[in-house]
């Protein structure tokens, strides 16, 4: 039986994130209905992540397990043609039997989009939160350095999902602005529940002056959600890079194929 690792993108718009739900229409469970037409058996695919309900990938992770004679360059047109148009498999290849998309993963990092005018976009609808009220990028990102390094991020994190520590080791953040457009990006070992959408949040609070970068570092070592900023919507935020050793990892190298 192989394992097939597969490099995927989609837009979350029309999903209830990626993990599968009764009743409900999800990443997860439209993908193993793909694969399980193109390999003629009931298959488990595993994500790399639990993204949430309106949130997109540019790049993801998942593998499975199969009887399949298909080579692996062929499998993404053969997923293709079963899937709707907004997800897409770019690559697969062949993994080791002990690789697993989760627990294999070795860093993460998500971007958060912020369309920064006066007058909306309609084209960028559901493709990244607008912002009419003017930001400060550069409190934003001395705020974002703050968020560096190995912390405890319980300030920066929503209740809903059981996690064993919220210890976790940011390797870079930062806020950058292109035209109307802030983009913040994060990366980390692994993230909390609503981590990301929760530092962007608290880094718009830092470009309103409602708290200062310096106050930080303070507030993660008091670890209270209250006193850090809200968390922000959805469908500003991307998965954009996963890392892995391996043929998995060379597979998800080439992430600079999509923007």
């Amino acid at each position: 039986m192989r394992n097939i690792a597969l490099r995927l993108a989609y837009l979350g718009t029309a999903y209830h994130g990626w993990q599968t739900q009764a009743g409900l229409p999800t990443v997860q469970q439209t993908l193993e209905r793909a694969v399980e037409k193109t390999v003629g058996a009931p298959v488990h695919v595993t994500g790399c992540g639990r993204t949430d309900a309106g949130v997109h990938a540019l790049n993801y992770c998942a593998n499975f397990r199969a009887d399949c004679a298909i080579p692996a360059d062929r499998i993404p047109l053969a997923l293709n043609s079963r899937l709707p148009a907004d997800i897409a498999v770019s690559a697969a290849v062949d993994a080791p039997e002990d690789f697993n998309a989760i627990g294999s993963c070795i860093q993460k990092e998500y971007i958060y989009k912020i369309h920064n005018s006066r007058i909306r976009d309609p084209f960028m609808d559901d493709r990244a939160c607008f912002w009419p009220a003017p930001l400060d990028v550069d409190r934003m990102d001395a705020a974002a350095a703050a968020f560096v390094g190995r912390h405890d991020f319980a300030a920066v994190r929503s209740v809903g999902t059981e996690t064993k520590t919220t210890v976790r080791t940011v390797h870079w953040c930062r806020a950058a602005r292109e035209g109307d457009v802030i983009t913040v990006a994060v990366c980390a070992d692994g993230f909390l529940y609503n981590m990301v959408r929760a530092i962007v949040g608290t880094l718009v609070y830092a470009s309103d002056g409602k708290l200062s970068p310096e106050d930080i570092p303070a507030l993660l070592e008091k670890g209270d959600r209250r006193l850090t900023g809200p968390t922000m919507p959805p469908q500003g935020l991307y998965m954009r890079r996963v890392w892995y050793d391996g043929a998995v990892g060379e597979m998800m190298a080439d992430w600079k194929r999509h923007p």
